[in-house]
């Protein structure tokens, strides 16, 4: 809901009076060489500023030059052809992480590009943020990553965050639409996984080609790379999807139903028997 989104800007960003003209969840950016990455949330607010906010479990989803990559796909995105370099707005990448991932003892982080011979700031208006979700300090910010940590609606703070996590498990109409919210994530997962998988295939294919001198290389490869990508992306995704279900408190069989697996193999992914790639 974008009013949750405004509340969690105004808070990371100190700012009371921004405001969220519009948001996409879940917005799939691609590169020039076609691959695809799928960002939480892209959101612009009333001075055309551009926010790409990811909440992070483990810290190598949230490592420094993903973060850079994010800031890249963002500026390549958003200018239209013949436009002027000028015209990128000011951007703002905001990593939320269960750790202290950068391990410095911060609550949060900002990270700016700055001139080496006299630390002025190099003003090309593109931030990095990173807010430390294990610090619940009593702090608006600290009282915030509380309500990030609560599965009860009561026990929030936020009475912006703790009235659509009612609506979201405690009414039936926010139930349904948390399930179709989950099963676009998951389809989106798929189709990206499949396209990382034909991508890998087709250069394993070429490279093992050219490496043998022969056709036949290329296509073994291709369609090696291309299966075990494939399969590959589709674990990859179903497992996340399961991950986010069970933090909303879906129940286990419903779970398997969207994800199109077995009862036991969700139960495995949430204990941490199966050995799935990530």
């Amino acid at each position: 809901e974008r009013k949750c989104t405004e509340y969690i800007l105004q808070v990371i960003m100190g700012i009371g009076g921004l405001q969220v003209l519009e948001q996409v969840l879940q917005m799939d950016f691609k590169n020039l060489q076609g691959r695809s990455a799928i960002l939480d949330c892209v959101a612009r607010d009333q001075r055309g500023k551009l926010y790409n906010v990811e909440i992070q479990q483990k810290s190598e989803g949230a490592s420094p030059k993903r973060a850079r990559y994010h800031a890249g796909l963002m500026d390549m995105n958003v200018l239209e052809r013949g436009q002027d370099f000028d015209r990128l707005p000011e951007c703002h990448v905001i990593f939320i992480t269960e750790k202290d991932t950068l391990g410095y003892g911060q609550p949060i982080y900002h990270i700016e590009r700055r001139i080496r011979e006299n630390g002025e700031n190099f003003r090309d208006e593109s931030h990095i943020v990173y807010v430390n979700s294990s610090s619940r300090e009593e702090t608006e910010l600290g009282r915030l990553m509380h309500d990030f940590h609560c599965k009860s609606a009561s026990e929030m703070y936020s009475e912006v965050l703790s009235g659509r996590v009612r609506t979201l498990k405690e009414t039936e109409e926010g139930i349904e639409e948390m399930c179709r919210e989950l099963e676009e994530l998951y389809q989106m997962g798929m189709m990206d996984g499949r396209a990382e998988g034909r991508s890998e295939g087709i250069a394993l294919g070429r490279a093992e080609g050219r490496n043998e001198g022969i056709a036949l290389g290329k296509a073994e490869g291709r369609a090696e790379g291309r299966t075990e990508g494939r399969a590959e992306g589709e674990r990859m995704a179903k497992k996340e999807i399961v991950f986010s279900m069970a933090e909303k408190e879906l129940p286990v069989e419903r779970i398997a139903e969207l994800v199109k697996v077995s009862v036991q193999q969700v139960q495995e992914w949430l204990t941490g028997k199966a050995d799935i790639a990530r």
